[in-house]
């Protein structure tokens, strides 16, 4: 699924992962893993930038299982057709779980698009619902680490590859801050068996009743969102899918 966005969002990822209540710095949640040179640190701000050069990443220290992560991010200004940020969850291994916010760039005054997004300014976009009964998987077994980057996609990011990126205006900065996580924290060298045991045990906010589903208020949000800022939904793209895929046969898909 695509959406239209603004430029400076609030970001929460309700579904997986992590156990700080307040903003912290940094340094205390995560580290770069990518071109470590492309990072400038302005007191409680991080900015990332890309160039000709490189892109540049972030990841979290510890990965995570159950819970919430808040972070505000300030995306590229202006021209930022070709860029994409993403600001995404993933465990390893080839069977890995995945979840992307990834911020597509635009020619100067285009809205920027958002695809597969779950929460934004705590109004929920997205909404994937457990049917492993029905034979659909659920990302819910797998402890999972906390990344954002930002690199050049302009074969495919604007306009399907149309508009490419301006090196006239790199570097391109994305600023974060607000740096919040609380969730179960699973220890490094723990199997995710274990790490799921361990978390659904402990009687976290994420296992009551009332996070299982939307309030009715969420419901009005989740209809607004999908009637106005919605542009694509993948269950109905059958160029791309001419079967249609089995999670959209069996969801009321939100």
């Amino acid at each position: 699924m695509a959406f239209s966005s603004l430029s400076k969002l609030l970001l929460s990822l309700c579904v997986v992962s992590v156990c700080v209540c307040s903003a912290a710095r940094f340094d205390e949640l995560f580290h770069p893993y990518w071109a470590s040179d492309h990072f400038n640190f302005q007191g409680q701000t991080v900015n990332m930038k890309l160039d000709k050069f490189s892109g540049a990443g972030f990841s979290s220290k510890s990965k995570y299982m159950f819970g919430k992560v808040n972070i505000q991010i300030k995306l590229v200004q202006g021209d930022s057709a070709g860029t994409v940020t993403a600001f995404y969850m993933s465990s390893n291994g080839p069977k890995h779980h995945e979840f992307d916010f990834e911020f597509l760039g635009n020619t100067t005054g285009q809205p920027y698009l958002v695809q597969l997004i779950f929460m934004v300014d705590e109004t929920p976009i997205r909404v994937h619902t457990n049917l492993e009964h029905k034979g659909i998987p659920f990302p819910k077994d797998q402890a999972m680490g906390i990344y954002s980057s930002i690199w050049n996609a302009d074969d495919w990011a604007t306009q399907g590859g149309r508009v490419k990126t301006d090196w006239t205006h790199a570097p391109f900065i994305a600023s974060y801050r607000g740096f919040e996580i609380d969730s179960c924290e699973c220890p490094t060298m723990m199997a995710d068996s274990d790490s799921m045991r361990r978390c659904t045990s402990k009687g976290g906010w994420w296992d009551h009743p009332r996070m299982s589903q939307l309030n009715l208020h969420q419901s009005h949000q989740l209809m607004w969102v999908r009637a106005n800022h919605m542009i694509y939904d993948y269950c109905t793209d059958t160029t791309r899918f001419p079967t249609v895929p089995i999670e959209c046969q069996h969801h009321r898909h939100h």
